[in-house]
């Protein structure tokens, strides 16, 4: 394996905010990611500082199918980029997995 380059790691930081602001732009979505994330309104921007929370915000979008894949139709991705995208802000390389 190799190391996330910094481009990839720029890319991903650029899913998750997408990924972000999506779940921002629609009410239920957002109650729905602070419920299961156990966070408050008021403390999401200083959660949004911390390590992991943009890998969080992926992972919350691959727990829900339809959620991801409304997300990735409107950023124009591949729902498996998302995947990647977390990986990468995880700390964990994607492999192309080969039988």
């Amino acid at each position: 394996m190799t190391k996330t380059s910094a481009g990839s790691r720029e890319a991903a930081e650029s899913i998750a905010i997408q990924a972000l602001n999506f779940l921002a732009t629609e009410p239920a979505r957002l109650a729905r990611f602070l419920v299961v994330s156990g966070l408050e309104p008021a403390s999401i921007r200083a959660a949004a500082a911390e390590p992991g929370f943009l890998a969080g915000v992926l992972e919350h979008l691959g727990a829900d199918e339809a959620l991801l894949v409304a997300f990735a139709a409107e950023a124009g991705i591949a729902p498996a980029e998302v995947d990647r995208a977390r990986a990468a802000l995880a700390g964990r390389d994607w492999e192309r997995e080969v039988s």
